[in-house]
Parts: C-alpha cells; sequence; structure tokens
C-alpha cells in the first residue's frame, strides 16, 4: 500500500469522523487497500490528517457498522470483503434536496423488503429489540425530545431481524452514514404542526411492528412502503411550500 497520505479537504457540513471515513473509503476505491488488507493505525491516520484519536475510533466505528472494516483485538482493523459494495452509496459535500428524495426512494425500495423478511424471519429475542426501539422512539416522541437516534434503531433493528447480511450492511450505511446528512439538510424545513406529524408517523411505526410481529409478511411490506413513502411526501411538500415561501 502507498504510504503517502492524503489531508481531509475542508468541508464545514462534514463532521471529521465522516472525513476519515472518506479518507478509508478512498484508499479502497483506488485499490490502495485491497480486501482483507489492514486498514492505517489510529497513528498513522492521526499523523496524516491531524484529527484526534477519539475522532478516529468513531470513524472506525462507523465503518464497523456500515460492512467496511472489521477490527481483531489486539491485531488491528481489516478491510472486508464487502466493502467495495458499501462504498458505491457514497457521496460528497452537502446533499441537495433531489439528494435526499432519492436516498428515500431507495429506502423504499429496501426497507420494505427488509420488513417483509423480518416478518418471515424474526424470532422472539429480535421481536424485543424492535419492540424496544419503538418504545424508545415513542417515548420520546411523547416528551418531544430528538427522535431520529431512536427512529434509525428501530428502522436498524428490523434490517438486523431480516437475515440478510447483505441488506443489513447497506441498510446501516445508509442509515448511519447518509441519513443524518439528509436530515441535516431538511432541517429547517418547516413541518405539519408537531401533534399532527407526531401521531401520523407514531401509528405508521406501530402498523410496521405489528405486522412483524404476527408475522404478515405482506402488510409488512405495505406498512413500510407507506411509511416512507408518506415521509417522501412530507419532505417533497415541505420543500415546495420553503420554497414557494422564500420567493415570495
Amino acid at each position: 500500500m502507498d504510504s503517502s497520505r492524503p489531508t481531509i479537504p475542508p468541508a464545514k457540513s462534514r463532521s471529521l469522523a465522516h472525513g476519515v471515513v472518506s479518507y478509508v473509503a478512498d484508499l479502497i476505491k483506488e485499490g490502495r487497500i485491497a480486501p482483507g488488507e489492514k486498514v492505517p493505525s489510529e497513528a498513522e491516520i492521526i499523523r496524516a490528517l491531524g484529527v484526534s484519536r477519539s475522532v478516529v475510533r468513531e470513524a472506525i466505528s462507523h465503518m464497523q457498522a456500515a460492512g467496511m472494516v472489521e477490527t481483531r483485538q489486539g491485531v488491528g482493523t481489516f478491510v472486508l470483503a464487502r466493502a467495495q459494495q458499501t462504498m458505491g452509496l457514497e457521496t460528497r459535500g452537502d446533499m441537495s434536496k433531489e439528494d435526499v428524495l432519492s436516498l428515500l426512494e431507495l429506502r423504499i425500495s429496501l426497507e420494505t423488503e427488509a420488513a417483509g423478511l423480518a416478518a418471515n424471519r424474526r424470532n422472539e429475542a429480535q421481536l424485543q429489540r424492535i419492540r424496544a426501539a419503538l418504545d424508545a422512539f415513542l417515548a420520546r416522541c411523547e416528551t418531544a425530545l430528538e427522535t431520529a437516534t431512536a427512529d434509525t434503531q428501530f428502522h436498524l433493528s428490523i434490517a438486523q431481524a431480516a437475515g440478510n447480511h447483505y441488506l443489513q450492511d447497506v441498510l446501516g450505511h445508509i442509515n448511519k452514514e447518509l441519513l443524518p446528512r439528509a436530515r441535516q439538510t431538511s432541517a429547517h424545513i418547516p413541518r405539519d404542526a408537531p401533534e399532527v406529524y407526531i401521531d401520523r408517523v407514531r401509528r405508521e411505526h406501530e402498523d410496521i411492528y405489528s405486522a412483524i410481529a404476527r408475522q404478515d409478511a405482506e402488510s409488512a411490506r405495505a406498512a413500510m412502503r407507506t411509511h416512507l413513502s408518506n415521509s417522501r411526501e412530507r419532505l417533497r411538500r415541505a420543500h415546495e411550500l420553503y420554497e414557494a415561501a422564500k420567493n415570495r
């Protein structure tokens, strides 16, 4: 592997951890690290990019969740064979409104099937994890707290119950790397009245869980498709209203 190390280009919208992820992703894409080979050590990344040890560890955690790498205790962090597939989902810089809507379209196709598979394949322990994630989400809705993390965990727990590691890897990458950036793009857009929005989203999540709990695959697919399609439509309409108001 080439020992030269590029620096993280300055980008206000990108976290330092995401910069480290992009740096390692570039090394993989360029063939400078092959599947099975060790990624640069913490010390090498710190020296090359000027980031802290905590930033490097956060980035490695993200890459593990996305299926890019695995860490072997006392040995190092290695590129997984499936990393090249995940790399195709990387995006650069800010996400536009069109990017966000396209991401939702991708989620509709993938998560609809994940819900159906989870309904067919889930075991009791997995169902309990889905329920716990849903309860955490609902509790935060009731107290008007930030719900994004709990919502992500709900969707990831369904992906895990689907029993397909490729699907889990891709959805893990989308939910943990791309979705937060999509939310950042749309954070300034006003939505429905909070109580109306929360009631709708709560019912949509409950419908997904109920179908998975009773192992009704078709209903689980339908509920997930309805939820994500509604999310896309809510976001599209909110952007349109925002742009219209801004141009008055």
